[in-house]
């Protein structure tokens, strides 16, 4: 599915207005009265950004962003409301939101984040990917192999590595190349990179 831009407003003048302006700029909308309603719909494989209200009947906006931090969807947040003040926004920006604007504001700001905030779920959903990739990669690896290739992650150079795990620094460099070819690494700062990516949370 393409990117979309949720609106969740309960008022319909705002959802028209937004829709009308993220649809003359090109983007996919969908807009929701109540925030239980976007929940219903919504499908984590979704791509795209939410612009939200805070105060709505039923589940208010702060109470939605919680649930979708405990659903773990990874949908950014752009905060729109009438009712901002720095409590609000401190506890936005705490459960996630990217953006925090009081009604109103102007079409080009909103337009800009919105641009933002789908900029930066590409990226996060790509370094996800590199993460997914790496761990695969160094699934594939004997016991021995990612000793070796852990040591070198940490610095340590071809004779460091022998004398630790005792092998001669032929046999390490026999490990360096097997671990080229099974990660299909081009060169050392590679091997490196891939254990980084597969170490981060």
């Amino acid at each position: 599915m393409e990117a979309t831009v949720s609106i969740v407003d309960d008022d319909i003048s705002v959802r028209d207005s937004l829709s009308l302006l993220l649809g003359l700029k090109g983007f996919r909308t969908l807009c929701f009265a109540r925030a239980e309603d976007f929940l219903e719909t919504y499908r984590p494989e979704w791509s795209g950004c939410l612009i939200l209200d805070i105060r709505m009947a039923g589940m208010d906006g702060l109470a939605l962003q919680q649930e979708l931090r405990s659903r773990r969807m990874d949908l950014p947040v752009i905060i729109l409301t009438a009712h901002g003040n720095l409590e609000t926004a401190r506890k936005a920006f705490k459960a996630g939101a990217v953006d925090f604007f009081e009604k109103p504001v102007d079409g080009d700001v909103i337009i800009e984040a919105v641009r933002e905030a789908l900029a930066r779920q590409a990226s996060s959903r790509r370094h996800e990917s590199g993460q997914e990739r790496a761990r695969a990669l160094l699934e594939q690896l004997s016991e021995r192999e990612r000793q070796v290739l852990d040591m070198l992650a940490d610095g340590k150079h071809t004779r460091e590595i022998g004398a630790e795990l005792g092998i001669s620094p032929r046999t390490v460099e026999v490990y360096k190349n097997r671990l080229m070819d099974k990660t299909d690494a081009r060169k050392l700062p590679d091997l490196v990179r891939l254990v980084l990516e597969a170490r981060e949370k």
